[in-house]
C-alpha cells in the first residue's frame, strides 16, 4: 500500500541533498513524520497547504517501513500513518510535483 507525504519544495530539496529527513517542522515537533493515505491526502493538502503552490508529493510503500510505521487516530478519529524514524530516499517509490490549480491541488492520475 502506498502512503503519501507532501513536502514544500525547499524541504524536498533538503531531503534529496541529505538523503534522509525528520520531516517538516511540524513532524519534528510531533516526534513522527505525518503521512496520508490516498483517501486522506487531498484533505491534508487543502487543510495544511491550501495556499502553497510549489509542493512535491512523495509516495512510500508501507511494507518497507516495518514497525516504525504506526496507524494512529487523528483528524476526525481516522487512522493516519505516522513514521517514527527518519525517512530515507530509499523509502521513496516516486515523487511528483503537486501544483495548485484554480480549484485546489492537482494530484497525479491514480492517486485520489
Amino acid at each position: 500500500m502506498l502512503i503519501y507525504k507532501i513536502f514544500r519544495r525547499p524541504e524536498w530539496d533538503a531531503f534529496r541533498t541529505a538523503g534522509q529527513t525528520r520531516g517538516a517542522p511540524i513532524d519534528v515537533a510531533d516526534g513522527f513524520i505525518h503521512f496520508s493515505t490516498a483517501a486522506q491526502v487531498a484533505e491534508t493538502a487543502a487543510k495544511w497547504f491550501a495556499q502553497d503552490s510549489d509542493l512535491v508529493l512523495v509516495a512510500v510503500e508501507t511494507g518497507t517501513l516495518g514497525t516504525a510505521l504506526k496507524w494512529e487516530p487523528s483528524r476526525g478519529g481516522a487512522l493516519f500513518p505516522h513514521l517514527y524514524r527518519d525517512l530515507v530516499l530509499a523509502d521513496v517509490v516516486w515523487d511528483k510535483s503537486l501544483p495548485l490549480g484554480a480549484a485546489g491541488h492537482i494530484f497525479p492520475e491514480g492517486v485520489i
